[in-house]
């Protein structure tokens, strides 16, 4: 249960995360304002709290582990959001951050 709390707060973690990137980025690249920016401001602060539900202590463990899932999510994101087509470079290198994050965060380790 501990694995599938930690991963939902991880999408949650992306999607305020990546989200918030995306509404500054379209804020400013895009011309759509200042709304748009503080909205982004806002939810890159969430990201920031969200982070902190994880149940590991470690906060650059936590970082580090959120970095695949940031990659992944990212990729997804601009599917969605943008159209963008990954190749299978992009796929083949998600997969690989994502199997880094869960050695980083949920190998077994003697305490």
């Amino acid at each position: 249960m501990l694995v599938a709390r930690s991963i939902a707060l991880f999408i949650v973690a992306a999607l305020f995360e990546i989200g918030g990137a995306w509404l500054v980025w379209q804020g400013i690249c895009e011309h759509k304002g200042w709304i748009w920016i503080g909205a982004g401001v806002i939810a890159l602060g969430l990201y920031g709290v969200v982070a902190t539900f994880q149940s590991d202590d470690n906060f650059g463990r936590i970082l580090a582990a959120y970095g695949g899932i940031f990659v992944a999510g990212s990729i997804a994101w601009g599917m969605v959001a943008d159209g963008y087509r990954p190749d299978r470079f992009d796929v083949i290198g998600a997969l690989v951050c994502l199997a880094g994050m869960a050695v980083i965060m949920y190998a077994p380790r003697a305490h």
